[in-house]
């Protein structure tokens, strides 16, 4: 069976620790959707690493590891992160496979996308202008290059026929940048792919499936960035949910068992777009300077806030939750005073549903108040170890929710996870 795990927020809520913490437990880690834009962010020896495409199982020396076809996949950023794991003494070829339907992000995708997040001025969707949306757009336009093309001897041809196509778009929003150094990494980056295990990903997956094999699907970005379901146009360019794994794998449905869900004790959001429980005043900061809240894979300030409850309520309930994992709760620790969202106020009505265009609408939170527990709980092990206080916030959001946490991450640390029965 196919467990998932995925973030339910806006992203960045710590999956790279807990897919490492899970990853002994399963046989294939397999990265389903998104792509360079995503920063999973590791320990491995106490140093700190940052996985933007390889899955977060790769130091694990007997797990295998699967880019699958969902992802788009950026060849520079790839040999960059190879490089990176093989610092560690990690044989990245051993374990590593990459499915031959996994679409390429070439450099003309990155100059498109830098085009066209400029030509949009204040209405910035907030871009990490890696070349995604781009190459997503390739993909359902159907001009796309994918892995498997590698092996054709056409593919230089196909290469400048769709790279010509781009250009005549970068013409017309009067777009200039000299790609040459960018087309001269790509290149090279190719070359070091074809000595990769490059497979039939569905079949590869299916095959592990029936030997009886544990596989743990990961996601990147957030439930809420999902091009369907996020917020909408403030979204991502494929779809993050767990529903995504089932186009993303080439996997059934019915092959899907426990989806994992991650949201953070608090709430952040990277980039534009709509944040109900945003806090612009000194709370705001206190919790972005504890909980070192800067963007894994462009370094910005992610924007910082309560918990939101109706937003994190319909994530589970699109994915389809049956665990659920919190993360910096020990970010927590020196609030007097925490608040979760219950509810909104939109237009003078009160709704604990997620509305269909959150950017066109005045929504006001509807806050609940508990005490901080105000004690650091870093150092705990176990769920009998944990203050009342914050046994109380944890209970009322399960409640809520109708879905229980049942791992609560109190640090960076691997190690620092305690599991609640």
């Amino acid at each position: 069976m196919v467990d998932v795990l995925l973030g339910l927020q806006w992203g960045d809520e710590g999956k790279g620790k807990i897919v490492d913490y899970f990853a002994p437990g399963y046989d294939v880690i397999a990265r389903f959707q998104g792509g360079p834009n995503a920063g999973h962010t590791l320990y491995v020896n106490d140093k700190k690493v940052v996985l933007h495409q390889i899955p977060s199982g790769i130091f694990h020396e007997n797990t295998i590891n699967l880019i699958g076809n969902g992802v788009v996949l950026d060849p520079v950023t790839l040999k960059r992160e190879c490089d990176t794991v093989k610092a560690f003494g990690i044989d990245y070829r051993k374990n590593l496979f990459i499915s031959e339907r996994t679409h390429l992000i070439l450099p003309t995708h990155r100059a498109l996308d830098k085009a066209s997040e400029l030509s949009k001025g204040n209405d910035k969707i907030g871009s990490t202008l890696k070349g995604i949306g781009p190459a997503y757009m390739d993909k359902t336009g159907r001009n796309g290059l994918r892995v498997g093309d590698l092996l054709d001897k056409g593919f230089v041809n196909q290469y400048i026929r769709l790279r010509l196509k781009h250009q005549k778009l970068l013409d017309s929003l009067n777009f200039h940048e000299d790609i040459s150094a960018w087309e001269e990494e790509f290149f090279e980056a190719l070359e070091f792919m074809k000595e990769f295990k490059i497979v039939s990903g569905e079949y590869f997956i299916n095959e592990k499936i029936s030997q009886g094999k544990k596989v743990l699907a990961e996601g990147a970005q957030g439930s809420m960035l999902d091009v369907d379901f996020g917020t909408f146009p403030f979204v991502t360019s494929s779809n993050t949910i767990s529903a995504g794994v089932c186009t993303g794998l080439g996997v059934a449905p019915q092959k899907i068992r426990d989806v994992i869900g991650v949201t953070k004790a608090y709430c952040t959001r990277v980039g534009s777009g709509p944040f109900p429980t945003e806090l612009h005043d000194e709370t705001g900061e206190e919790l972005r300077r504890i909980g070192n809240e800067f963007g894994a894979t462009t370094g910005r300030p992610r924007r910082c806030g309560w918990i939101d409850l109706v937003a994190l309520r319909f994530a589970c309930m699109v994915n389809g939750v049956t665990k659920l994992v919190m993360t910096k709760a020990d970010v927590l620790d020196a609030f007097e005073e925490l608040k979760v969202c219950t509810s909104y106020m939109v237009n003078d009505k009160k709704t604990d549903a997620i509305p269909f265009q959150m950017n066109k609408l005045s929504i006001t939170p509807e806050l609940k108040s508990f005490k901080g527990w105000k004690t650091g709980i870093d150092t705990f092990r176990s769920a009998s170890q944990l203050p009342a206080a914050m046994t109380e916030y944890v209970s009322f959001i399960n409640s809520y929710l109708g879905v229980n946490i049942n791992y609560i991450s109190n640090g960076p640390g691997r190690e620092q996870l305690i599991e609640i029965q």
